[in-house]
């Protein structure tokens, strides 16, 4: 391939699915472009069953072809497609045939799995294994929940993004930014950890073979090709297809000095390095080691993140209270007298339900008076958000041995300005916020550079989102 052809523009599309809504976008990239188009949006939530909490993957796939048929229509000359996901979910297939939709993560029955699992291996032993933070929802706990009779006639697991490129192509693979967040695979190797499949039981057969970004899935199965109008040459490329993977792609900052807050649903506060950190100090931390992209780890700690907000707001409009965020976000922004924070991290937060009266109780459990009204309260989540991210960023880079010198805060929560500066406010230490499509960028990224469209490592990549996306900076108040 010649320097013309590398620096030419390429179209691809970019499946980019949440914890609550899902996109597929149209993405152009060059040596000197990074575009993209959002050109279908949908709702993605959990739907209680008489099982459990479970995703509806049977729409959420319909959504998607339907996203693609559309992308199709706006560049026909579409040449790949990427998937990221959130992490940890997966379902269960013999086959062809999926054995039920996927669980939930924040289905209760996690809970069970862990005794199960700790009593086979414990903790400390896991995160020497895997390098992982304790968190209850983690693949293998939700295995150990699983109906044996259920287990004993899969014979595939497929995490989300994996399961969609399988509907895509027929290819069954597992992607190693995903898979690193399952529990099931060796930290240090980066395979499968067949000692820990042989606590819980499990079959090595059970997992696909594991690829990186960067390299092609397969190409689009004839039926799906019809369906959406591509041709049959039309190929799936793994991306970073663990959300939080692509987005710290799309982080244009020095991983020397930098920290960065990967922020929506949750906020993900870490570091990039260079390979596992596997210390009783990071253990007991309760941050985790997952995979990067190009071998990259990212030592991170999921801090509940924007879900506090969302939910808190939901639940006021099951009262009936017509709320609009960025009234109410205002409306907290004027708040003069001091708030109290919470911790964001309290397990309490996790599942659904009635967000303010469980802030509410934190509060008094304590002794502490709770915020008064609506404005006080959501003032109170942001700034108890603010401070869980300046604590967690400085952590990260003591553990990572980075010289922090910036945060970078990317995704939905660079829209909420009250955020981004009272954690520059309370970490003492500019915050530079953007690109808000950090995830979408980073798959589109990655798919450009297995076109050729552009080349280099990922200081270039992330060159390239500084030169067309630059970000705000805010500043620590004096």
């Amino acid at each position: 391939m010649n320097a013309a052809e590398t620096s030419r523009a390429v179209a691809v599309a970019a499946v980019d699915l949440g914890a609550t809504s899902g996109r597929v976008i149209v993405g152009r990239i060059g040596a000197d472009t990074l575009e993209m188009t959002a050109v279908a949006r949908f709702p993605n939530g959990p739907v209680p069953l008489a099982s459990g909490l479970h995703w509806d993957f049977t729409a959420l796939l319909a959504h998607v072809l339907a996203g693609l048929r559309a992308a199709l229509g706006e560049a026909p000359e579409i040449a790949s497609i990427g998937i990221d996901s959130w992490a940890v979910d997966y379902a269960l297939l013999r086959g062809e045939r999926m054995l039920g939709e996927p669980f939930h993560y924040r289905d209760p029955r996690t809970a069970d799995g862990v005794d199960r699992v700790h009593e086979r291996m414990p903790h400390d032993e896991l995160f020497l294994r895997n390098g992982l933070q304790f968190l209850p929802f983690t693949t293998l706990y939700q295995l150990a929940t699983e109906d044996p009779a259920v287990l004993a006639i899969a014979d595939h697991l497929l995490l989300i993004p994996d399961l969609l490129a399988f509907q895509l192509t027929g290819q069954r693979v597992s992607e190693r930014t995903n898979a690193s967040t399952t529990g099931l695979l060796n930290a240090t190797t980066g395979d499968w950890d067949e000692e820990v499949l042989a606590a819980l039981g499990l079959d090595r057969s059970l997992l696909a073979p594991l690829i990186s970004p960067d390299e092609t899935i397969g190409a689009l199965r004839e039926d799906v090709a019809s369906t959406i109008g591509a041709t049959a040459r039309m190929h799936v490329t793994a991306v970073g297809s663990h959300d939080t993977a692509s987005a710290v792609v799309a982080v244009p900052m020095d991983p020397s000095t930098a920290a960065y807050i990967s922020c929506g649903t949750w906020g993900l506060v870490g570091v990039e390095v260079d390979s596992p950190v596997l210390t009783a100090e990071v253990r007991d931390a309760r941050f985790t080691n997952e995979g990067g992209v190009d071998g990259r780890i990212r030592l991170l700690h999921n801090v509940m993140g924007l879900w506090l907000l969302s939910e808190t707001v939901r639940a006021w409009e099951r009262d009936g209270a017509d709320i609009e965020l960025p009234a109410l976000l205002a409306e907290a922004a004027a708040v003069t007298e001091d708030v109290p924070v919470f911790d964001v991290d309290d397990p309490r937060f996790l599942a659904p339900g009635d967000m303010p009266a469980r802030i509410t109780a934190w509060f008094e459990e304590r002794g502490i008076a709770a915020p008064d009204g609506r404005a006080a309260l959501a003032r109170s989540i942001i700034e108890s958000l603010a401070q869980a991210f300046a604590d967690t960023a400085r952590t990260a880079a003591r553990l990572g041995g980075v010289d922090l010198q910036t945060i970078h805060l990317v995704g939905g929560g660079t829209l909420n300005e009250l955020l981004c500066q009272r954690t520059a406010d309370r970490s003492g230490l500019p915050v530079l916020a953007g690109p808000v499509e950090a995830t979408a960028l980073g798959n589109i990224l990655i798919q450009g550079r297995a076109l050729g469209a552009i080349s280099g490592d990922l200081q270039a990549l992330r060159d390239l989102v500084a030169r067309t996306h630059p970000p705000r900076r805010y500043d620590p108040a004096s």
